[in-house]
């Protein structure tokens, strides 16, 4: 497979639907790369072309935000520095892990993700009675957790990201999905690059989802529709069920 340009125009769509998810609701990732392993690449190379549209994306929200005044980022910047060493060892591990490892891996990320996306996050509330130093400092600890599981997978990485920023260094929500952007594009780089390095990357199929990430991302900004999302997740939750069977029993 992704040998015929129609593949490679499918994956557009997917990217912008993955793009605007990831601007709505989140886990995006969790669309393009079972997406990728469906259409036949092998898993480990789809978990390592989908970086190629992650950096795109990310790339496009840092600008963004700085373009709209939030170029804070000093802390964000130690937070990402704290994610590389943990990125690099989670990329040599996911370029080891194939085959059908790598598919029941993914399958059970897919299937944790999922539950941690039907969680209420309106009951969501800064938490953790610690001093001021000690939130910097478990914060940044957390983050070479963070860069392993971002190197390894990435997939909802997000989601793991944001409680560290918001209920164990309680950061204010708007800087929190600032911060957010710039710690996946730093580890995005580093991991890529381990990737790119160690596996034959599909790189046109990763532009053509870096394109349709960058075109959801945008449509996503720029659109409010509050009854949309709930479709968006039923359908994507449908879609999700049936690759997770096809990885666990169809591999």
């Amino acid at each position: 497979m992704f040998e015929t340009d129609l593949i490679y125009l499918l994956l557009l769509p997917i990217g912008v639907i993955a793009g605007y998810l990831n601007v709505m609701a989140g886990g995006g990732s969790l669309l393009t790369v079972p997406t990728m392993i469906f259409l036949g690449m092998p898993g480990e190379v789809a978990n390592g072309t989908n970086r190629i549209a992650i950096l795109a994306q990310n790339v496009s929200a840092v600008s963004s935000f700085h373009s709209r005044g939030y170029s804070d980022f000093r802390l964000g910047l130690t937070l990402t520095a704290c994610t590389i060493p943990g990125a690099i060892a989670g990329a040599f591990a996911g370029t080891i892990i194939r085959g059908n490892s790598f598919n029941w891996l993914l399958a059970g990320v897919m299937i944790a993700t999922m539950l941690l996306m039907a969680r209420d996050k309106s009951k969501a509330k800064p938490a953790f009675n610690l001093s001021p130093r000690q939130r910097q400092a478990w914060g940044h600890w957390l983050m070479v957790a963070v860069g392993f599981y971002g190197g390894l997978i990435q997939i909802g990485v997000g989601l793991i990201i944001m409680p560290i920023l918001y209920r164990v260094m309680h950061i204010d929500l708007v800087r929190v999905n600032m911060y957010k952007v710039l710690i996946v594009l730093g580890f995005t780089i580093v991991s890529l690059v381990v990737y790119a390095g160690r596996l034959d990357l599909v790189w046109l199929a990763g532009l053509f989802l870096a394109i349709g990430n960058a075109v959801g991302g945008w449509i996503g900004a720029h659109i409010s529709v509050t009854r949309g999302e709930k479709t968006i997740r039923l359908l994507l939750n449908m879609v999700l069920v049936l690759m997770i069977v096809k990885l666990l029993f169809f591999s």
